[in-house]
């Protein structure tokens, strides 16, 4: 008879299965699967959130993350004992005390005018740290555990340590900055998760706090929140955004939500150079010199405005440029909005270190489930090459394949045959390639947005889509981020990034705004190229968050 090796039977209201690996899995049928998630979403980030179990990796940075809020890793492994139907491996729990000692093994405090102290509790790691010849240029040494910082240095050491997998507790207090006169119209009546993520972001304004990352869906009210924090701290604001549109979104919704007026928010763009109490601007302005070795220009908006906070929208697609100057303004209080944490190019730990870790996410399922985002259900509609363009791809390089495969012209008719199904839902046609969707534009005859529409035109495009003048608009790459189209209900991807999971979280966002019918999102794929191996990487980053997905070939 074979020998069973399992701790003990599962317990039904325990609905955490912990693997060896850290993966956490969450039954969400389980009675206090809410309850559970509360817990476990303090310290474990949300990797895939399908139907029936949810999963939760703990991680370095996810550790860091709680211990900065105050979390010690004897109350995360109690959490995990509290909601575990197995005894939990010793592995895990090695590994959550093991990081969580390291975090205030190195910790930032203030020393004089000019410098900061990094004292180091453990002298082996100080030796390290004073025979690392790449650290010469950021710290000198003070005595034996401690080394001097310039205020100037020290996000960027921050980034630095977090590489070399020593997380720093910045302790030193954040600067007020001038005072804004700001409060929310009675009229305004947030959503439990937004007051949630606001607290989680200025927690008790001790040191350590009120700075960070929130990670929500797109639709589900990420500037509401960032209007909220601005009410609570009261201070003289700076927003970063992507593009020129979401800047005068963002000033729409501070003046719709909030007491503020016209003369107290500014834009600050191509247009317009309006410093104010909030000023909104791009990073793209921002990023702008005259030369590639040139300074940027536009940075003294950074260094001589008494700033108190600073908003970094999008925070997933924040330039390197403005890292290197946000690792100057540690001194404030900042907050970096996502839908994803994902970033293709690797860099979550200097969001992490340079902008602050996270302090509050949620499933993108459970908002759905409670109304406050669309049901949107996504489509993968394959379609074969013509056969005059199958030698053309056989012999092509691989950028060339991809070119071949995107613009497929069978993608038209099967845009055609959606738009038809579709009558009354506004539709979005997105893509990648210029001339594909002119091609479309030239087919159909609706209006088209691209990087060469000027802001005047897009704004009239959208205000005309908003206002339902208009129920089809083309549009590229520039209408991925923080374009509110809240009528918007079904999407067709003709055309994307090399399968790009940080752009398909955005182009569903444009769909997810709550309405009064489902949303749909289509991705047309030429079969047997490597669009289909793209489309892997998206179909399995969309089941991941929960989204029902059909495969269907025309």
């Amino acid at each position: 008879m074979p020998i069973c090796y399992c701790a003990r039977r599962p317990t039904l209201d325990k609905p955490l299965t912990i693997q060896s690996d850290r993966t956490l899995l969450l039954d969400v049928h389980s009675p206090s699967a809410s309850e559970c998630r509360s817990d476990i979403s303090k310290f474990a980030d949300l990797i895939k959130s399908p139907e029936h179990i949810h999963t939760y990796m703990i991680s370095q940075l996810s550790l860091w993350n709680a211990i900065s809020t105050g979390m010690s890793g004897q109350e995360i492994i109690h959490i995990l004992e509290k909601w575990s139907r197995y005894n939990i491996d010793s592995r895990v729990t090695f590994f959550i005390e093991d990081q969580s000692s390291r975090y205030g093994d190195f910790i930032l405090e203030e020393f004089d005018d000019e410098n900061l102290i990094l004292k180091v509790r453990r002298p082996v790691f100080a030796m390290q740290l004073k025979a690392d010849r790449s650290l010469d240029n950021l710290i000198a040494p003070h005595d034996q555990t401690s080394f001097l910082v310039k205020r100037f240095d020290r996000g960027t050491l921050k980034a630095v340590l977090v590489k070399h997998g020593f997380p720093v507790a910045d302790m030193i207090p954040l600067k007020s900055g001038a005072p804004l006169e700001i409060s929310l119209k009675p009229s305004f009546k947030p959503r439990d998760y937004q007051i949630d993520a606001v607290d989680a972001f200025i927690s008790d304004g001790k040191p350590g706090t009120g700075f960070g990352t929130i990670v929500l869906p797109c639709g589900s009210g990420k500037t509401i929140v960032a209007i909220m924090a601005m009410a609570r701290l009261g201070r003289k604001t700076l927003i970063l955004c992507p593009n020129v549109t979401s800047v005068r979104q963002w000033i729409r919704e501070i003046l719709d939500k909030t007491t503020l007026t016209e003369k107290d928010v500014g834009e600050y763009t191509g247009s317009a150079k309006e410093i104010r109490s909030v000023t909104v601007s791009t990073y793209q302005v921002l990023t702008w010199r005259p030369d590639a070795e040139g300074p940027y220009p536009h940075f003294s908006i950074f260094r001589e405005e008494d700033w108190g906070f600073i908003i970094y929208d999008e925070v997933h697609v924040l330039p390197a440029p403005i890292f290197r100057v946000t690792a100057e303004l540690q001194a404030l209080h900042r907050l970096g909005l996502t839908a994803t944490l994902v970033r293709e190019d690797g860099k979550e730990d200097q969001v992490f270190s340079l902008v602050g870790p996270k302090r509050f996410d949620t499933p993108w399922s459970e908002l759905a489930d409670n109304g406050f985002i669309a049901t949107a259900y996504c489509h993968e509609i394959r379609l074969s090459l013509p056969d005059e363009d199958e030698v053309k791809y056989a012999v092509a390089t691989s950028h060339q394949k991809h070119i071949i495969a995107s613009t497929n012209p069978k993608k038209l008719e099967a845009a055609a045959r959606i738009i038809a199904e579709h009558p009354d839902d506004p539709t979005l046609i997105i893509g990648q390639y210029i001339e594909q969707l002119r091609y479309f534009h030239d087919s159909f005859g609706y209006p088209i947005i691209t990087g060469s529409t000027s802001n005047a035109k897009r704004e009239e495009l959208y205000q005309a889509f908003r206002e339902k003048k208009i129920r089809v608009l083309i549009v590229s790459k520039v209408a991925n981020y923080a374009v509110d189209l809240p009528d918007a209900s079904v999407a067709i991807q003709i055309s994307g990034t090399f399968g790009s999971r940080q752009e398909e979280a955005q182009r569903l966002g444009r769909i997810l705004r709550p309405k009064d019918r489902d949303s749909h999102f289509y991705s047309l794929i030429t079969e047997y190229t490597v669009e289909e191996t793209y489309a892997l990487n998206r179909q399995k980053f969309l089941a991941e968050q929960g989204y029902s997905y059909t495969i269907d070939r025309w």
